[in-house]
């Protein structure tokens, strides 16, 4: 049986650097990149950018351009026996195994640190980013890890302090289109100005999108047995409709999905935020995600209705980040359990910002003089702090806003 081909977006991936279309801030002369592959002094870093920039792109380049061995793990399925597999490999290779006598008095060959390359990072709970540090200390291997999530939140800040972070932009317009032409030409196919401008305006600056739509069109309206091999707008579209429908974390599902859960919760209804939750597990929603919305709901709508709901779900979201998949599933789904069937009560996120309408109507109003800090004689001699009782009944506000009620119990 033969084996299906890659994807367009793998065969068309740039090999060295001169190829890599955008992120020139990274990778033009004399930038960052460029220079870590110049001197070939690669150190650990954290790429970071939204799907289809170029991450795992630049983290292969930047091995073969240095001609390190290059293992590449992904977080979602990795598993710490995979880390160890691949650090007793590079030991391994490494030392070169054993050396023969007439070696012996030869001077060592030093090879090249070889580069851990681990997708989606953030996916690792703490102690599995935990279990990295050693092997990066040592210089065992060179860690490049990528994530689409702000490191700041989600890579543990002992591994932070050890590797530099690089942001990765959007593709630009000109750079999508750059590659759909690079990809038209390996499919051999034409395609019309506007359904180039759609495929642009379709990718949102991840090229696979493009990509994808545009081998999927090709592969239905325009075979290589095809007389003429010209792709439409109209084209495009049939196929985009004909598409199975798949959850992408950066499209509308992924957003509608967690809409769905969200106001299933607030309508109490379980079956349904059960229900929504099962197809977010299912399609590797990252659970970090789905935990933090939980954590806003805690406050957002149930708020002072159960004072518990907050602690449930910062204690959900802990387990989620402690655990990770599958089992952390359990977690969630004990958690949207918990938060549908709580009291519902948007009092005080409702009175929050009714306040803070004011703050943006009427700026800084000048503080109550009782209220103010008197650090010196001068300021209580100025009326600051005085007349303060530890437990002052009366009305707190700036003068323009005095009897205003924002919270209304």
């Amino acid at each position: 049986m033969t084996q299906p081909s890659r994807p367009l977006a793998d065969r068309i991936r740039p090999e060295t650097l001169e190829q890599f279309i955008g992120q020139a801030h990274l990778v033009g002369a004399g930038k960052p990149i460029y220079q870590v592959i110049k001197t070939n002094r690669v150190h650990s870093m954290i790429l970071w950018g939204t799907p289809g920039v170029g991450k795992t792109t630049l983290a292969r380049i930047i091995a073969h351009s240095t001609g390190r061995p290059f293992y590449e793990l992904s977080a979602v399925s990795a598993s710490k026996d995979d880390v160890r597999a691949i650090v007793e490999r590079a030991r391994r290779e490494r030392s070169g195994g054993q050396r023969d006598l007439f070696s012996l008095n030869q001077p060592a060959e030093v090879k090249p640190t070889p580069i851990l390359f681990l997708d989606e990072i953030h996916r690792f709970n703490k102690a599995q980013q935990d279990f990295l540090l050693p092997y990066i200390e040592d210089g065992t291997v060179v860690l490049i890890g990528a994530t689409t999530e702000n490191p700041s939140f989600e890579v543990i800040p002992a591994l932070l302090s050890r590797a530099q972070v690089f942001v990765l932009e959007p593709l630009s317009d000109d750079d999508i289109r750059l590659i759909i032409r690079r990809g038209m030409e390996t499919l051999g196919v034409t395609v019309t100005d506007e359904g180039i401008d759609f495929l642009t305006n379709y990718a949102g600056g991840d090229a696979r999108q493009s990509l994808n739509l545009l081998e999927a069109t090709a592969q239905l309206y325009a075979p290589p047995t095809s007389p003429k091999r010209e792709i439409t707008l109209e084209r495009l579209k049939d196929s985009l409709q004909s598409k199975h429908l798949r959850y992408d974390k950066q499209a509308e599902e992924h957003y509608n999905t967690i809409s769905a859960f969200i106001k299933s919760m607030r309508a109490s209804n379980v079956d349904a935020a059960l229900y929504y939750l099962a197809r977010m597990v299912d399609a590797g929603e990252d659970p970090k995600f789905i935990a933090r919305r939980m954590v806003i709901f805690a406050s957002e709508d149930v708020g002072v209705a159960d004072v518990n709901a907050l602690v449930v779900a910062n204690a959900v979201f802990r387990a989620v980040e402690v655990i990770g998949y599958p089992e952390c599933q359990i977690n969630l789904a004990y958690g949207a359990v918990y938060l549908a069937q709580a009291p519902k009560s948007r009092q005080s996120c409702d009175a929050f910002f009714r306040a803070l309408e004011d703050v943006k109507e009427r700026g800084n109003l000048p503080i109550p003089l009782k209220l103010r800090n008197a650090p010196t004689q001068l300021m209580k001699a100025h009326g600051y702090g005085s007349d303060y009782q530890m437990y002052d009944t009366g009305d707190l506000l700036p003068d323009a806003l005095r009897g205003k009620r924002y919270f209304e119990p």
